[in-house]
This record gives C-alpha cells, sequence and structure tokens, in this order.
C-alpha cells in the first residue's frame, strides 16, 4: 500500500476543481492532499517529500482499496461454485475478519466497488460507489429478458436454476435504494427488451417494484412473485426451483395503480345482484333497490320540516326491524336528547314531550328495551366537531363493534376549522367520507345544512335542489344519493302545513329515482312519519268530482 492510501487526515475544506470545474466536490485534507468526489472525475493532489503538490488523474484510483479472495461454493446458501465463479463472487478476508466479495461493475463492465458481507451482515463498501454500480451488469451487455432482485445472493439464485444462462442482476443496496439504482443506470436497461421485477416479498419489496416500475416504458417492466417464499434464496434452499422459473414467466405487466382487466374483477361480477339495506318508506327503498354497503347518502332539510324524525325513525328501524348495529353522530345534540327521541320511535310515544301521552315507566321500559338489544353507539361530541377526530371513532366502531351503518347530523358542523374557508374544508371532508365508506365498506348517512333560497325558504314550501346544499359541488360529485325535505309551515291549509314532501334530488345507482317525490304526514300521537296513500293527498272536491 502506497503513501497515499495510507492517508487519513482529517478534510479541512471544500475548493473547485481544475479538472471538471466543480464549484465544490474537490474535498482539501490537512495533510494537503486533495480528492474531488465528481461523477467520471478522478483528479487528485498529493504534496510530495519537498512540499510540492503533484496532480494527477487515474481511472484505478480507487483499484487499490479493493480486495481479493478465493472463489468457492455458499453450502449455507446453496451456491455453487460453479455460479459463484460465474459472478466472481468471492470469499476473503478484510480487516482481520471473514467477509464475502461481492464485485460490482458499472454500466460498461468495469469494476468499479465491491460490497462486503461480514459475519455480523455488515455490507461495507470498498471502492468508487459513486456510479451506483450493480451486481451482474459486465455478464450480459444486452438481451431479451433481464432479471433484477434486492441482493447478489439472489441474483445468483436465480441465474443458478437457469444454469446461469441468462441475465440476472442485482440492486447493490437493497429495496430502499433500488429505485435510485435502476435511475442511475437506466442507459443499461434500455439494452434489453423486458425487465421482470423480482423483489422480495415483503413490504419492502413491493414498495421497491411499484418504485422502480413506473422508471421504464409503458409495458416493458413486469412484476413477479415467488408464492410462499420471501426470496428466491429461500425458495433455492427448499428445492422449489420450479417456482423461481414460474415467478419469472408468469410475471404481469406492471400496470399503475387503479387500472384494472374484466379478469381482475371477475370473481365481483359474477356475485349476484341483491337488494340493498332498507329503507323504512317502501316507496323510498321500491325506487332505490335499498341502501349499499359502501356508500354514502346526504339529506338536505330546512328547520322543522321533519329532518330528525326522518333520522330517528330510520335509525329504530334499522336497529329493530333489520338487527343492525349503528354508529349516531348528532354533533347539536346530546346524547341523552337523542336516546329519548330513539326510545319514543320506539315505543310510539312523544318521550320529549312534557305533556305527551306517556308514563315514566313507558319511557323506562322502552330505554330498557334500547339498552338490552346494544345496538348502538352514541358519539359524546363535549363540543368537539372536528372530522378526524369523528373520523377515527367511526373507524374504531366499525373495526371494534362491527358497527356498518352510521348517522352524521350535521356535515357543515365538521367545516369548523378556524381560518379555514368552509367551502375548501366541506370538499375535504366530503371527499374523505365517501373514501372511508368504500374502504370500509359501511353505509354512510349524514345531513347538509342549506343555503337560503332564493324564493320561498324551504320551510314555507320552497323546493330544494342539490345548489341549495352547503358545499353542493363536493356533496354532488361523491354521493351516491341525495335527498331533500321541505314543508310549508305557514300554508293556510291544514293538510299542506302537515305534508312534507320527501324529495330525490340524486340517484348515481339507477337514475331511476331522481325527481321522485314522496309525500308524507306526521302522526302526532306516535311521533312517527308515514307515506300518504292516494286518499290523502287528493282533495275532497275532485274525489267528488270523479263520482
Amino acid at each position: 500500500m502506497t503513501k497515499r492510501d495510507q492517508d487519513d487526515s482529517p478534510m479541512v475544506g471544500r475548493e473547485s476543481c481544475p479538472s471538471c470545474n466543480s464549484r465544490d466536490n474537490l474535498a482539501r485534507y490537512a495533510s494537503g492532499r486533495a480528492y474531488c468526489f465528481s461523477l467520471n472525475c478522478d483528479h487528485m493532489e498529493w504534496p510530495d517529500e519537498g512540499g510540492d503538490t503533484t496532480t494527477f488523474r487515474s481511472s484505478t484510483r480507487m483499484a487499490s482499496s479493493l480486495i481479493d479472495g478465493e472463489v468457492r461454493s455458499l453450502r449455507q446458501r446453496g451456491i455453487t461454485e460453479e455460479t459463484a465463479r460465474h459472478f466472481g463472487y468471492k470469499v476473503g478476508s478484510h480487516n482481520g475478519q471473514p467477509v464475502h466479495i461481492c464485485p460490482l461493475h458499472n454500466v460498461e463492465g468495469k469494476l468499479v466497488a465491491q460490497q462486503l458481507r461480514t459475519a455480523d451482515k455488515n455490507f461495507p463498501i470498498l471502492g468508487d460507489f459513486s456510479q451506483m454500480p450493480m451486481f451482474g451488469t459486465n455478464l450480459f451487455e444486452s438481451g431479451k429478458k433481464l432479471v433484477i432482485c434486492e441482493g447478489s445472493i439472489d441474483a445468483m439464485s436465480i441465474s443458478q436454476v437457469q444454469d446461469n444462462k441468462w441475465p440476472v442482476i442485482s440492486v447493490p443496496n437493497g429495496a430502499a435504494g433500488a429505485a435510485k439504482s435502476v435511475a442511475a443506470n437506466m442507459g443499461y436497461f434500455n439494452k434489453f427488451s423486458e425487465i421482470i421485477l423480482l423483489m422480495d416479498g415483503d413490504a419492502a419489496g413491493e414498495a421497491a417494484a411499484k418504485a422502480v416500475a413506473p422508471l421504464f416504458p409503458a409495458g416493458k417492466c413486469k412484476i413477479g412473485t415467488i408464492n410462499g417464499f420471501k426470496d428466491a434464496n429461500e425458495a433455492l434452499m427448499a428445492g422449489k426451483h420450479r417456482l423461481i422459473m414460474d415467478a419469472i414467466w408468469n410475471a404481469k405487466t406492471f400496470r399503475p395503480d387503479g387500472i384494472v382487466s374484466l379478469k381482475d374483477i371477475r370473481a365481483e361480477l359474477d356475485k349476484p345482484v341483491e337488494w340493498g339495506l332498507p329503507w323504512f318508506l317502501k316507496t323510498l327503498n321500491d325506487k332505490t333497490y335499498g341502501r349499499r354497503y359502501g356508500e354514502v347518502y346526504c339529506l338536505g332539510a330546512g328547520t322543522g320540516v321533519g329532518k330528525t324524525d326522518f333520522l330517528t325513525q330510520q335509525i329504530i328501524y334499522d336497529m329493530q326491524e333489520l338487527k343492525e348495529r349503528v354508529g349516531v353522530f348528532f354533533l347539536e345534540q346530546m346524547p341523552t336528547e337523542t336516546a329519548i327521541r330513539l326510545a319514543g320511535k320506539h315505543a310510539g310515544k312523544l318521550f320529549h314531550i312534557p305533556d305527551g301521552d306517556w308514563t315514566t315507566e313507558q319511557r323506562s321500559s322502552a330505554i330498557d328495551a334500547l339498552e338490552e338489544s346494544d345496538m348502538i353507539r352514541l358519539y359524546d361530541s363535549f363540543g368537539v366537531c372536528e372530522w378526524d377526530v369523528v373520523k377515527s371513532n367511526i373507524e374504531y366502531m366499525h373495526h371494534s363493534e362491527g358497527i356498518r351503518v352510521f348517522y352524521v347530523d350535521h356535515l357543515t358542523a365538521l367545516a369548523t376549522g378556524q381560518g379555514t374557508d368552509e367551502r375548501v374544508e366541506l370538499e375535504r371532508i366530503t371527499s374523505d367520507i365517501a373514501k372511508l365508506a368504500k374502504r370500509l365498506g359501511i353505509i354512510i348517512m349524514m345531513v347538509s345544512h342549506l343555503a337560503t333560497p332564493d324564493g320561498k325558504p324551504h320551510e314555507e314550501g320552497g323546493r330544494v335542489s342539490i345548489r341549495h346544499f352547503k358545499g353542493s359541488r363536493a356533496i354532488g360529485f361523491w354521493c351516491h344519493y341525495m335527498f331533500g325535505m321541505e314543508r310549508d309551515q305557514q300554508a293556510e291549509n291544514i293538510k299542506d302545513r302537515q305534508t312534507t314532501i320527501f324529495r330525490v334530488l340524486k340517484d348515481r345507482y339507477t337514475g331511476q329515482s331522481t325527481g321522485m317525490t314522496i309525500p308524507l304526514n306526521y302522526n302526532q300521537a306516535t311521533g312517527h312519519l308515514y307515506e300518504q296513500t292516494v286518499f290523502d293527498i287528493v282533495p275532497v272536491d275532485d274525489v267528488m268530482a270523479a263520482f
């Protein structure tokens, strides 16, 4: 070893390189030595005995740091001596420790670095690693298929089951640096018609494959999987050579996330078409074919037109008739108030009205029945209406309580972040709600406040339209169904005053129910909403005229 190689003085600064003109890639050391770290620059300076500086360039400046060893079989890894010799993989010694010596070549096939493997699984690098050299690139300059894997042992394993006849390489620094290594050597990969990624069968390997594949032109890259094994060497050691070959030949052409073929979704296509979870209103159920898991429904209504009655009646129907557990987020109502109203719907009594036709025993009995069924979870917000908090509670209720149907009243209360534009926040939240419903396979029924219409208010019979919903653009885009409720509370005719119009504004499923209206009456004795019959809604004079 020369004096030049023995210098270990500290670096004292960076300078411009006179050879490559880099601004600060020339490192100056306390001994006077200088070395340029720029890619493809070999400029070095060294003071001689008299203090003068010698400048030189050497394409083999790192060669002296490389070590030699002996080609052997790697019995513990199932690698034969023939395979090791094919790749130039050796066993030697470094700093008094036994090591594996993995040769790394640049795209010109020149040995520029070595990756060592110690007994305690450290992987020091010797030589010039600046060009991101790879293992095996010196054996094939071009070809039809090229297999890329994570490590040298896996590369040799894959090559060995193919009698070392076909191109196989590995990235030098595992899954984490795979994309960077491939990008740095793209000129080499362009010489092959087809690239097959055979990364480790773990999360890191999957992530590496998804990061590398988009670097290649569409259709050029395929991703293979060795079924039942973490990597190629594990399969080799188990004698499953066929599985390695199958992984290569059955590799699937990479497609970005979101693109599927009919084959990918065929199992879903063959499922029978079924009715969804029923509504308590027969006409609504018949026209919409029920509610489907993964969908979002939104209701907009004026003040005092029956929105809460509709929601609580549907909740009780889900619990009693469908035996469906529900999660309830009434953000402007205490859980006790909600529970009283639900108990009233259960018993057909107005428990929330002091002078209603009910007794304390009847109320307690109704509450007991709901408690014993254990079909509901209520959210006590304590004034906290942040969507991220509500979202985490929905996820908890679903995963821990098995709940698949949720009610959120109301959407607007979730968009109360200080300094945040309400419209922008509503768009973000609505998008997130739709994605959450799809991801978890749950039904979310939510309520939106309405903007004041130009004409008659909704409380005076003004027709509800999609544009009245606060955040209407996002709601109209993400929701599967949108409903409106309106009632003329000031009408002179008592029938009109007591009739609520339930309006279907959007039907993404079939479109058939869009525009449909259902007139609803309210039973003041039971607190129940019910559909009007033809005899309820046709004026008496018109009936007599028909005779």
